[in-house]
């Protein structure tokens, strides 16, 4: 469960006395930073992005709402951004390849946006849900299976940075072996890093190729259903969406995976909890979600027009930053942070409003069946180090583990068996997938161990078979 946040007694301050949310000095402790903010300024706090670029960062729960459901004050298109028109923002500036307009949904609003979204919407619809439950499993063993034998594991490089991409390339259509370099570039945009650009390139170059060869070899897969799509779509605007997909996709999903086992390892509550059966597995994860959402803020709103948000005096061409993590903890909604969250799926792990994440059902199973595959291979794994020995690197968007080392009785890889040909189990390519009953959606019944790819029975055996051994 969450602890409480820390309170750093300095962090660096720009021009103005106004705080950078980069740097060392930031990124170590970003909850402190957010409590030094709240307490200074209130829900709505000016900040300075990389270059010393000025914004808001939105700290409230109600007023990051408020932000993401008025589009008509506070647009999701980056050509609104103000120091951007007048050139305060370099092809080369680390924040480019998150910031520069495209032409996905995640940077439009209104008839364009449900035009692009409403294509993400459909061709996501379209996969079986219990297929793609069993890619997870079988990609989450291959993935066991190569270090099984050893008795140990660092689980945030072994498992929890390879799965989502194994998953993601499957069902783009994409060859597996493409996972480990597009895990580096993928994890190094984000961080905007110096070479934050460069790896948004090799990912464009590798998102084009696809579109180009699924144009003329179509197959059951998101990137051909986003090609053939009624909306229509252009070989740039499917390569743009992709490129959406599979980031947001791949941070989340790992994100949630590492810090999900991380909590199970090392918090007594929670695995009471689990093993008094008050708990399931995705109980835990949507835990997670409230305590240590995958992204802790995101860039950015626009704003439209002057305006006011919790007393603070908005301008036209202001950016706006979401603090996801800042607002969970809005004592506003949720008078004691660090309390366990059942049954209560309202938090902003996955933005809201209109732009909320369309793949948030995918990434909660990736994780849970995951880990769910992770504890039935591996039933008496632990902690290799004490707790206070792990380390985290943040950036202005996100925080995650550095390592998970593990240890574990050594098990022999499972047979190698054939994997399936199409990412998806249901009818064949150009026939729409039918809906899951509300029973079998991932997002469905998440209060009952059923976790879709298995057994209640076998489920909670090894859930029980684990947490005996603690």
């Amino acid at each position: 469960m969450l602890a409480s946040p820390s309170k750093c007694p300095v962090h660096a301050y720009g021009p103005g006395g106004v705080a950078r949310l980069y740097g060392p000095t930031a990124e170590d402790d970003p909850m402190g930073l957010y409590e030094q903010l709240r307490d200074r300024h209130g829900a709505v706090a000016p900040v300075l992005l990389h270059g010393d670029l000025p914004a808001w960062l939105v700290l409230g729960y109600r007023e990051n709402l408020d932000v993401t459901r008025t589009p008509s004050r506070f647009s999701r298109d980056s050509r609104n951004w103000r120091d951007l028109r007048e050139g305060k923002v370099p092809p080369d500036h680390p924040l480019t390849p998150i910031t520069m307009w495209q032409p996905i949904c995640a940077f439009a609003d209104g008839s364009v946006h449900e035009r692009w979204r409403g294509a993400i919407n459909d061709s996501l619809g379209r996969f079986d849900r219990r297929g793609v439950r069993r890619h997870i499993t079988r990609f989450a063993d291959q993935l066991v299976d190569g270090f099984c034998a050893q008795g140990t594991a660092e689980l945030v490089n072994d498992f929890a940075e390879h799965l989502p991409m194994l998953v993601m390339t499957q069902l783009l259509g994409m060859p597996e072996d493409y996972g480990p370099r597009l895990v580096k570039a993928a994890r190094d945009m984000i961080r905007g890093t110096e070479t934050a650009v460069a790896s948004n390139e090799y990912v464009q170059e590798t998102l084009r190729k696809l579109v180009v060869r699924k144009r003329s070899d179509p197959g059951p897969d998101f990137t051909s259903w986003l090609l053939e799509h009624p909306s229509q779509l252009s070989d740039d605007e499917v390569q743009q969406h992709l490129r959406l997909v599979l980031i947001a996709a791949f941070e989340t999903t790992a994100n949630l995976i590492a810090n999900t086992v991380r909590m199970l390892l090392t918090d007594p509550r929670c695995r009471a909890n689990l093993a008094g059966g008050h708990m399931t597995l995705p109980d835990a994860v949507e835990q997670v979600l409230w305590d240590e959402p995958p992204f802790t803020a995101i860039l950015g709103r626009w704003a439209t027009q002057d305006t006011e948000l919790a007393g603070q005096q908005i301008k036209a061409g202001d950016v706006l930053v979401l603090g996801l993590a800042a607002a969970n903890v809005d004592t506003a909604i949720r008078p004691d942070p660090t309390a366990p969250v059942h049954g209560n799926r309202s938090h902003l792990a996955f933005s809201g409003g209109a732009h909320e994440c369309p793949g948030q059902d995918i990434g909660r199973a990736i994780a849970d069946t995951g880990i769910e595959a992770l504890l039935n291979r591996l039933p008496d794994v632990r902690l290799a180090v004490a707790e206070d020995e792990l380390t985290w690197i943040s950036s202005l968007m996100s925080r995650h583990l550095v390592a998970l080392p593990v240890q574990f009785t050594p098990q022999e890889p499972n047979p190698v068996v054939q994997p399936e040909t199409s990412p998806q189990a249901g009818p064949a390519h150009g026939s729409p997938e039918p809906h899951l009953p509300a029973a079998d959606h991932p997002a469905a019944n998440d209060s009952s161990p059923h976790l879709g790819s298995g057994t209640r029975t076998s489920w909670w055996r090894s859930l029980t078979r684990w947490l005996r051994r603690r």
